[in-house]
């Protein structure tokens, strides 16, 4: 017969793991969510592998990196938001317009010094070819990879409505010599 101290001592015991898996479970479904990265689209502040947290209650703002369902499948994607909406946005020779003004990309910065000054990183595009009037609607935002190259973001598959993005990138914690909070 197990004494009452022992007893006690293994209920203690696992109430706390249980206590301690709900929790977990109910943080990563209402709050925050680990997600791995797949592709390369993001190079070179995220890359294939890199692991992620994301908080799913974050006021969303441009340049945000976000994690979202992909419109053509049932993936999710990795792409920071450039437009947002009752904006019109194009690139015309490597230069970002916001509604008519250049609005510099500092995350850009390194990667756009690497590239030869002959070659485009970012073809020219508009949200005119997204948008009958060029304007994001209420409602939905323009997302981009970082790396324009290979990227498969708004430029192919269009505008995102925001109910499909499930948080905001807040922090790559794999590999740990990479470890970072992002914003």
């Amino acid at each position: 017969m197990i004494n009452k101290k022992i007893k006690r001592e293994i209920l203690t015991y696992t109430s706390v793991i249980l206590g301690t898996v709900l929790l977990s479970i109910v943080v990563q479904h209402y709050w925050f969510q680990p997600y791995t990265v797949k592709g390369d689209s993001m190079k070179p502040i995220l890359h294939e592998g890199n692991r992620i947290i994301i908080n799913k209650h974050s006021k969303l703002e441009r340049f945000d990196i976000v994690v979202l369902q992909a419109p053509y499948s049932s993936d999710f994607l990795v792409k920071r938001i450039v437009g947002l909406p009752g904006e019109t946005v194009e690139y015309k020779d490597d230069v970002l317009y916001i509604n008519n003004k250049v609005k510099k990309e500092p995350h850009l910065h390194k990667y756009l010094s690497k590239v030869p000054a002959y070659e485009r990183f970012t073809e020219n595009f508009s949200t005119y070819e997204l948008s009958p009037d060029g304007t994001i609607p209420d409602g939905y935002v323009l997302v981009l990879g970082d790396n324009r190259r290979i990227s498969r973001d708004g430029r192919h598959f269009g505008l995102t409505p925001i109910s499909s993005i499930t948080g905001e990138v807040n922090m790559k914690y794999w590999p740990l010599k990479e470890m970072t909070f992002m914003h």
